[in-house]
């Protein structure tokens, strides 16, 4: 089990490139984490859903993703509450002091996807969530300690000195952890290292003294992390991660406070021509954006208010005046519309809210959340595969204007009838260079054509070769039993 001293240590993009590299040595692998936090979530074959990260380290292991390699998903939804997801399937939401107790219940369900898990492969590498000095939420614990030790689980220690102040992170983990549980602690790694190794080797040596773990891996910085989706809305602010290119074509995204599914955008960081710029709170829309995308929301009421306290909307409708494109994904898709209804609270209080009213539909919240894959084309003839993710019904005119045709017969979205303004609900679309060439010749551009599943691909085998390099795979097997 690779646990972290803190949010962002990079205990998942190890855990995928540790997947990757055992993988390539012939062992059959499986990733888990008992329970994660996250709005960026993907969808399963058998239609349930599970954290980003965990798609991802599926693909390093060559497999299909399963809700049993993450059966307690938590989708924040305000300050202190969030939805919980068990075995991929909503089964409420709770307040930060009830889910406390409702860990103690949903522990057998982790033990026993874990188990399943085991039965499939020769090693299944686990992921901790947050930090492991996490005392003061240690009680029932699922997610790092507490999950370790009823799975009889031994933990690597993995810190972050990019951000400064490793050896206190390390030595402070073990000063504030309960005995038992620092005894499961097999050694640590530092990761994201810069600069001269030479100079970190007295810190090394008295981290070793003081805390009896032996270190496993010094791992430098690598670039080629930063092409894996994010796990969540850390990875984008302050640090904003792949770099913006400086292309002709600008597009634009704002970021709520509830976003969700952002890695929809990350294929457009493939194309020199585009140059994607994340907005945050307190910077305007900028005024030569080509395209602004409203990305997904897990809150889309709250977000469409924060969306005009920021004062996006006028910016947005300048954008329009000016010739420019708008396009929804999601939630996203929602506020574009004319109303959003929630009678049955599922998003927070029951309400309604009036839409931006650039596309002539409505949206109602409902009880039944749609989890599936799905494939097609868009009404430009261009193929697709994505995912469907919400509980959002929408009709109205302008769906008579389809933007995507599935497989199966349905259509899903809309486009305004002079054709600049258009959303639909399907995750992942951008993955094909198909519809981002469609999407970039609108905008007087061509589209690379490259691959995003390349990219990938390519990224996980760069980030396993590193780790192979920097991390002694042979004696962490040796620790993994």
């Amino acid at each position: 089990m690779v646990q972290g001293t803190g949010s962002g240590a990079g205990k998942s993009v190890i855990v995928a490139g540790l997947c990757r590299a055992y993988r390539n040595r012939g062992l059959e692998i499986r990733p888990f984490k008992p329970q994660n936090m996250s709005n960026n979530a993907a969808v399963t074959p058998d239609g349930g859903e599970i954290g980003r990260a965990q798609a991802t380290q599926a693909r390093a292991c060559g497999v299909s993703p399963s809700v049993d390699m993450n059966p307690v998903l938590l989708k924040p939804q305000s300050g202190d509450g969030a939805q919980i997801a068990v075995r991929g399937r909503v089964m409420g939401k709770a307040q930060a002091l009830e889910y406390q107790e409702l860990k103690r219940k949903l522990l057998p369900e982790v033990l026993e996807s874990f188990d399943r898990l085991r039965a499939q492969c020769s090693l299944v590498l686990v992921e901790g969530a947050g930090s492991a000095a996490e005392i003061n939420l240690r009680k029932n614990d699922i997610a790092n300690m507490g999950f370790a030790r009823a799975a009889d689980t031994p933990v690597i220690l993995a810190g972050d000195i990019d951000r400064g102040g490793v050896i206190a992170q390390i030595v402070g983990t073990k000063a504030v952890l309960h005995p038992a549980d620092a005894r499961m602690i097999e050694g640590f790694v530092i990761n994201k290292f810069r600069g001269d190794p030479d100079l970190l080797t007295s810190g090394i040596e008295l981290i070793e003294e003081v805390t009896s773990w032996p270190s496993l891996g010094l791992i430098p910085y690598c670039p080629d992390a930063q092409r894996l989706p994010e796990e969540d809305l850390l990875g984008l602010f302050p640090f904003r991660p792949r770099g913006q290119g400086d292309g002709q074509i600008t597009i634009a995204a704002p970021v709520l406070p509830g976003i969700s599914n952002f890695d929809d955008l990350d294929p457009f960081y493939l194309e020199r021509e585009v140059r994607l710029v994340m907005v945050g709170s307190g910077e305007a829309l900028p005024a030569d954006a080509s395209l602004v995308i409203l990305p997904g929301s897990k809150t889309t009421i709250a977000g469409l208010a924060a969306f005009r306290r920021e004062g996006w909307d006028i910016d947005l409708f300048a954008h329009l005046r000016r010739g420019g494109h708008v396009f929804g994904l999601c939630g996203g898709y929602q506020m574009l519309g004319k109303v959003i209804r929630d009678p049955f609270g599922i998003e927070g209080p029951p309400g309604e809210a009036e839409g931006l009213g650039l596309l002539d539909i409505e949206t109602r919240l409902e009880n039944e959340k749609l989890l599936a894959p799905v494939e097609g084309k868009s009404a430009g003839g261009a193929a697709f595969r994505g995912y469907e993710m919400h509980v959002g019904r929408t009709h109205g005119p302008d769906c008579a204007r389809p933007l995507l045709y599935f497989s199966d017969g349905r259509s899903d979205g809309a486009i305004s009838a002079d054709g600049r303004v258009s959303g639909c609900y399907v995750h992942g679309l951008f993955a094909s260079a198909g519809q981002r060439s469609a999407l970039l010749s609108r905008l007087g551009a061509k589209g690379s054509g490259l691959s995003y599943d390349a990219l990938l691909e390519a990224a996980l085998d760069a980030v396993a070769a590193h780790l192979e390099e920097h991390m002694d795979l042979d004696r962490l097997l040796k620790i993994a039993r």
